[in-house]
């Protein structure tokens, strides 16, 4: 009976044990025990599919595909799961230039069109143009993709070729196929507007060098007598919020530029020390402006330094994060909105122009710009 009672003991002990450990780590790692069920569930049904799917299973797929689940039920496109291969390819692309086939696109409408094309490009050279929509890359639908997934899949190694199914209007659908080149975004480009003592700094992106590239281009703008600046946006998806925030601290009033706020409240503020604009600013922006773009826009127009001209921007008003996870792969998750100086958020709707002005190339003129170059103008006429 001894022996007995001392072996109940013991199982007794062991039990208790466990369910301390088994409390321990639930308070750990922050679980409850809903959370603690689930977590039986999920690797219940695991083991399940592993024991009892009529072929072999890979553990490692069944994970990959688990995480890829839980980030897409978010339900935001910015937010996504990243395999090995496109996590590689993604650290790849930060270095600033990339292999490519030259050109930028709009994700609009599950619709995934080309909206311009670099000169001296394989887009360029393979006949793409602008309006024409990417039906399928490499012969998988751009509707069963991510925008992130289209990107980072015509995106790759100097000298590898991508094949893309694309549809110009009234034409039927046309197989390309690139070989993806080095491609050289330039970042920013200044010059004065011919006959006029107006100044033009295109910003084609928000790269590293992009704050530095501004003061440059500005600087030999002011040294050519420039009275007023229209800064151009169109089609620039965003970038680094930093150099965003060197370019605004260039062009935006002393005060705030904007503010990042996370899902805990925690606020990120920043500011621009300039005491007084230089010169009156016009902004252009179209459908592909975004992110970092429309955060210089909307401090502008928050703070009266700057008009909007153009048509309603993309609506990106939200930060993303990459986080490594343990198998060569990781994470783009959207941690925090970002917010204009007069407190506005404009993820989901973007900045509605001061000025609307619909993009008309006809005799080969930009009638975006000549309208900012109008609206600069009546701006210059109002300060003297």
């Amino acid at each position: 009976m001894n022996k007995k009672r001392l072996a109940a003991v013991i199982a007794v002990t062991a039990v208790i044990s466990s369910l301390l450990t088994m409390a321990v780590w639930m308070a750990v790692l922050g679980l409850d025990k809903h959370k603690a069920l689930d977590l039986v569930r999920f690797f219940g049904t695991m083991r399940f599919i592993e024991t009892r799917y009529v072929d072999e299973t890979d553990e490692s797929k069944l994970l990959d595909g688990a995480i890829s689940g839980m980030v897409q039920s978010l339900g935001d496109p910015h937010s996504i799961y990243m395999d090995k291969n496109m996590y590689t390819q993604l650290m790849q692309h930060t270095e600033g230039s990339f292999g490519g086939i030259g050109v930028t696109m709009g994700f609009k409408d599950s619709k995934v069109t080309i909206v311009s094309v670099l000169e001296g490009t394989p887009g360029e050279e393979a006949g793409l143009l602008a309006g024409d929509e990417i039906m399928a890359v490499d012969g998988t639908p751009v509707t069963e993709l991510q925008p992130e997934e289209v990107v980072l899949g015509i995106r790759g190694e100097v000298g590898t070729k991508v094949a893309l199914t694309v549809h110009r209007e009234g034409q039927e659908d046309a197989d390309y196929q690139l070989t993806r080149a080095t491609i050289h975004v330039p970042s920013v480009k200044g010059l004065m507007v011919e006959g006029t003592d107006l100044g033009y700094i295109r910003i084609a992106s928000f790269a590293e060098n992009t704050g530095k590239e501004f003061k440059e281009e500005l600087k030999k703008l002011k040294d050519e007598g420039t009275r007023g600046l229209i800064i151009d946006l169109r089609q620039n998806p965003g970038g680094l919020i930093t150099s965003c925030v060197e370019v605004a601290r260039e062009v935006v009033p002393k005060g705030n530029i904007v503010s990042v706020v996370e899902k805990s409240g925690a606020r990120e503020e920043y500011d621009s020390d300039l005491e007084e604009p230089y010169m009156p600013v016009v902004v252009l922006m179209d459908g592909g402006s975004a992110s970092a773009s429309e955060i210089l826009a909307g401090a502008l127009q928050d703070t009266g330094a700057g008009k909007v001209v153009g048509v309603q921007s993309y609506g990106k008003g939200s930060v993303q994060i990459v986080v490594p996870l343990m198998n060569d792969d990781g994470i783009k998750l959207t941690v925090a909105k970002y917010y204009t100086p007069s407190g506005r958020s404009i993820d989901g709707t973007g900045i509605t122009p001061d000025v609307e002005a619909v993009l008309s190339t006809e005799g080969g003129v930009d009638s975006q710009l000549e309208k900012a170059k109008e609206v600069l103008k009546q701006e210059l006429g109002e300060a003297l």
